[in-house]
Order: structure tokens, then C-alpha cells, then sequence
């Protein structure tokens, strides 16, 4: 019962806090590992219970996703490729290998977190002064996508972030567009390597679900909060956490 507890409350906060600022992968898959699921299993699980968030936010973005109806296909192709890679890859790997690598993505996941926004902002004023490098080289951009969703397919924590990067690179201007695309797209990511990872026998269902479950809560929940919280001091309170989350992996991979 009190792992059933302990489960739908991270999967509860992990859906308010990816509605109102983003970093639920930081609750959602400690919990996951604290229930005593293995780690390449918690991972392959956190990806599950992200799923109903991104659903319910491309929805919400779909009238700012349909003028860029047009990206969609080549968007999801790249996508569904990237995903399935990287769902593959981390099949392939062995909870030893998984736990000394997890410090670095997670170290990753914390820094685009905290700096997503200067980098998309950057990505945003590189485009504008050189626009012909943002839209030119479909191939190029497409190789990109397959190669950012390989990243999304192994390990979910910062995928957003850098597929904003993405589609600003792509020559996106509208934030509300690109922000239900990066939904739309982490949507795709989750369906795909999470029938992977079923297929594979690597989602601890029965732990997951909790997890789902509180997810799809928190992030109605969030609808409702998103006026009364101050999204700033969420951010620093996230980052802080992530932070020391990031160092007690690094410990207890290389020095426990």
C-alpha cells in the first residue's frame, strides 16, 4: 500500500510539475527506483507514465499545431525512427552500464533545464540573422530530428528542451506552435519506445500505472494551479533538486 502511496503522489507531482515548468522525470523516476524497480526498467517505465502529459498538452496546443500541419510527416517519421533507436539501445544495456551513465544524463537533463531558455533564445537570434541555415538542408534537419528523439528514446529527462532548440533551428518563430509540436513530438517518442519496451518485457506495469495515473490527475490539477504558482521559484526549487538528485547518482555509481 505504501508503495502504491508513494507512486501515484511522484506520478501526481511529476504531472503538475510538467504542466506548470517542466522536470517531472526528476520525481517520477527516483520513485520509480526507490519501489525497487531496476533501473533500465524504472527508465523504460518513466517513459510510460510521461505519455498521458504530452497527449493532453499537443490537444490543448492543436489549434496553434494545425497551420504547422505541413512539418507533420516528416517531423513524426524522424521522430519514430529516433525513438525506436534509442528505445533499442537502452534494451541493449545492463543495469551496471545503465546506473554509471545515468549521472550524466541526468546531469544533461538538469542543465538544459536550467538553461533551456537562454539556448532556445540563442538558437531563436542565430536563425533570425542567418535564415537560410534555419530553413535550407531538409535532410540535415531531419538527420537532426532522428538523432534528438535517439536521446528521447533512451532517456526522456530534457527531451523538450532540446527539441525546442529543434524547431527553432527549423525556422519556428511561434511559441505557442512550437511548444504543442515539442508535446505532439514527446508524444510520439513515448508511444513508440514504450510499445518497444513492452514488446521487450521492460515496463513494470503494475508500478507504472500508479504512476500513470497520478500523472493524468496532476496534470488537470495544474490547469487548475497554474494561476497561483510562482513559476520561477518552481524552476529554482527544480533545478536545486535536480541538482542534488544528479550528485547522489554520481555517488552512488562511482563512490558507493
Amino acid at each position: 500500500m505504501f508503495e502504491a502511496i508513494l507512486l501515484f503522489g511522484a506520478g501526481l507531482v511529476a504531472g503538475i510539475l510538467n504542466s506548470l515548468a517542466g522536470g517531472g522525470s526528476f520525481i517520477a523516476f527516483p520513485a520509480l527506483l526507490a519501489a525497487g524497480v531496476p533501473p533500465v526498467l524504472a527508465n523504460a517505465t518513466n517513459t510510460f507514465a510521461a505519455l498521458p502529459g504530452y497527449l493532453s498538452g499537443a490537444i490543448g496546443f492543436w489549434p496553434h499545431i494545425r497551420p504547422e500541419l505541413h512539418r507533420l510527416p516528416g517531423y513524426i517519421a524522424a521522430t519514430a525512427i529516433g525513438a525506436l533507436i534509442g528505445a533499442e539501445l537502452l534494451l541493449h544495456i545492463s543495469n551496471e552500464q545503465f546506473k554509471v551513465t545515468l549521472p550524466w544524463l541526468m546531469a544533461l537533463a538538469v542543465l538544459l533545464f536550467a538553461f533551456g531558455a537562454r539556448l532556445n533564445a540563442a538558437v531563436r537570434q542565430w536563425t533570425t540573422g542567418h535564415r537560410q541555415a534555419g530553413l535550407a538542408g531538409a535532410a540535415v534537419l531531419f538527420a537532426l530530428l532522428i538523432l534528438v528523439n535517439i536521446y528521447g528514446g533512451f532517456f526522456n529527462g530534457g527531451l523538450g528542451i532540446i527539441l525546442l532548440a529543434f524547431l527553432a533551428l527549423a525556422g519556428l518563430t511561434n511559441i505557442h506552435a512550437m511548444n504543442g509540436l515539442k508535446l505532439l513530438l514527446s508524444a510520439v517518442v513515448a508511444i513508440i519506445a514504450t510499445g518497444r519496451f513492452a514488446l521487450g518485457g521492460s515496463i513494470a506495469w503494475v508500478e507504472g500505472l500508479y504512476v500513470f495515473a497520478g500523472t493524468l490527475i496532476g496534470g488537470f490539477v495544474a490547469a487548475r494551479l497554474a494561476r497561483h504558482v510562482p513559476v520561477g521559484a518552481l524552476r529554482i526549487g527544480i533545478i536545486i533538486y535536480g541538482s542534488g538528485l544528479t550528485a547522489w547518482f554520481f555517488y552512488a555509481a562511482y563512490w558507493a
